[in-house]
């Protein structure tokens, strides 16, 4: 069965359609989500949220897009939307460690982790512009669109939030493992 014929299965009620289709794109979906909601259990509630507005929207679509582009939209909606109504910055705000262990580990694997924890720590309409424009591809027009701001509020969000990743990761990478206060003590 092809993906058109799938959709139209999908959209009349058939569950097995609407399995198919959520096998197919449901890791596509979460990816997006958690980029934008930077965080595990957030990013569940969110793909579920996505994935119940597109089914609800799916008698609607009229293929003028591909599917994954129209349900790449829904996801970044619905994360938007749901990292706009939590109160994520509370939930977010974590006191900082004495120390950041330093230990071997796979290069790529900690460049990840380094990446997401320097992401997490961006103010929200930075990381929102950062994903956005750098990860997912949107033009800074279309970032506009979406956040409801002027597309010179996203470019300065952008080359903000880009200098502030740069300083974190440049922090992360130094090699000590003493705290601010020891840092400050041996200056």
């Amino acid at each position: 069965m092809n993906e058109r014929q799938l959709i139209q299965q999908a959209a009349e009620g058939d569950a097995g359609a609407i399995r198919a289709l959520y096998e197919r794109f449901s890791p596509r979906v979460y990816a997006v989500v958690r980029r934008i909601a930077g965080d595990d259990m957030l990013a569940q509630d969110y793909a579920q949220e996505a994935w119940i507005r597109a089914l609800r929207a799916l008698p609607t679509f009229r293929g003028d897009a591909r599917f994954s582009t129209w349900l790449h939209r829904i996801a970044v909606n619905a994360a938007l939307q749901a990292v706009r109504k939590a109160d994520t910055r509370e939930r977010r705000v974590a006191p900082m460690p004495d120390q950041i262990p330093v230990g071997p580990r796979g290069g790529d694997t900690l460049l990840r982790e380094r990446l997401e924890e320097a992401m997490d720590r961006l103010p929200e309409g930075m990381r929102q512009v950062l994903i956005l424009h750098d990860v997912e591809g949107y033009t800074h027009e279309e970032i506009g669109n979406v956040l409801g701001v002027a597309t010179g509020t996203s470019k300065s969000q952008l080359f903000k939030a880009r200098a502030k990743m740069r300083e974190m990761l440049v922090a992360l990478n130094e090699p000590t493992t003493a705290s601010p206060m020891e840092r400050g003590a041996e200056a």
